[in-house]
Order: C-alpha cells, then structure tokens, then sequence
C-alpha cells in the first residue's frame, strides 16, 4: 500500500447526492469504502463539509461570522451520521469538533486525535479550522498538515481536475497530473488557494476525483491511478 495515513475531505453536497439533507444510499456508498480501507490497514481521517444544510455564503444579509458559525454546525450533523453508520459495521470511531460541543463530540486535540490512530479508530473532524472566513478545505489541509497524512483525497461530484467547468465547456480537457503551481497559477477549481498553498508547503499530495465511480476511494487510497494527482 503506498499510503498508511489518509485524510478524506467530502463535501455536504456530496453526501446528498444531488437532494436535500443526507442521501442513506450515499452515505452507504462512502462508509463500505471506508471500512475497507481501514481494514486493510491504513489510518483513515474525514473532514465533512456541511454545504447540503448551510453554506456561510447563504448568509448575503447576514453578518459574515454568524453565517460562517452557521456552517460549521451544519458540518457536524454529517459527521454525526457518518460516524453512526461506521460504527454499526462494528469499527470505532470518534468526531471531533474545531468548536466545543463536549455533549456530542471530543474537543479536537492533535495528540488525542493521534491516540485514536493508535486504537485502530476512524476519526471524523468538524466544523473546520473553527474560524470564519475558512472554508472546510482549509480545515482539511489544516488537518491533513497536524496528523501529517500521507495525501489529502478531495471526493468530488466530478471524476477529475479539468483546465475549464466541464459542465460550461463541453471541450474542457482531462488533466491526470498537475503541480500545485499550476493549480494556483491557472485558478483551477480545486479548492481555495489558501489550502492549496498549505498542501504545497508540506508537501501533501492531493488526489480529485469522482465519488460516485466505482470503488475509487478505495483506489485512491491504495496509490492506483484514478482521477488526478497534484504535487509539487
């Protein structure tokens, strides 16, 4: 196996499929891979989003940290749900939070967060970075850095990084591998440039791809080629 410690970023939108709130069949979808990942020995982290219930850029006529807070509490409920159907196939896992809610989830505390490895426990992160202004991939690549996972996986509506919106330009071209310069450089739609950036600082692979393609989380995580890669 080329990786022994992943970091899973999935979108809110993602875990809907498409609908409002969360899609069971999807969820399915995403924790069978999971589980058979972790049983194959790799060290498995997620970072949700919560885009399928709030996104902080809803908020137009809000002010800016409420809507952001707003968000980050939409990130936990799927975190909730992931966790409860990872753990009814009998692997232990533990959400931790960037905000103090101590009734539903643990504090995020990198050296109890690296303990949870140590058990053989999937760990779920939420609410970000914790502060407004950050997106929930910042909060990924923040994460990805502190437990130093060997690449970040960025689980996608879409099966790869593309030179232009595919669903704008019908002839938009398939890229298998770019460097992170190039992804900042040609404002590429990945993620924002600040966790691009934090990736290319410490040199955290990251892999796009598709979600809903078959097996390819688990692909991805085994180091077989799918989607696209971006490193220095």
């Amino acid at each position: 196996m080329k990786y022994n410690r992943i970091l899973l970023k999935i979108s809110g939108e993602a875990l809907s499929n498409g609908g409002e709130s969360i899609a069971p069949a999807m969820v399915e979808h995403v924790v069978s891979q999971l589980v058979e990942i972790h049983n194959s020995g790799i060290e498995v982290a997620v970072v949700c989003g919560g885009g399928n219930f709030w996104r902080g850029r809803e908020g137009r006529e809000m002010d800016r940290t409420t809507a952001d807070h707003m968000g980050m509490l939409a990130t936990v409920m799927n975190a909730l749900a992931l966790q409860d159907a990872i753990e009814k196939k009998g692997i232990q896992t533990r959400v931790m939070t960037a905000l103090s809610m101590p009734a539903v989830a643990e504090p995020f505390i990198l050296r109890r967060a690296l303990t949870h490895f140590e058990k053989k426990r999937i760990v779920i992160f939420a609410c970000g970075t914790g502060n407004p202004y950050f997106t929930t991939d910042s909060g990924a690549a923040l994460r990805a850095a502190e437990i130093k996972a060997d690449v970040l996986l960025m689980a996608k509506n879409i099966d790869a990084l593309y030179c232009s919106d595919p669903k704008k330009n019908p002839k938009a071209k398939k890229i298998e591998k770019a460097t992170y310069i190039e992804v900042i450089k040609n404002n590429l739609n990945l993620m924002d440039l600040t966790s691009v950036t934090m990736c290319m600082e410490n040199n955290i692979p990251i892999i796009t791809f598709g979600l809903k393609e078959d097996k390819a989380l688990i692909k991805a995580a085994r180091g077989e080629k799918v989607g696209t890669i971006i490193t220095n």
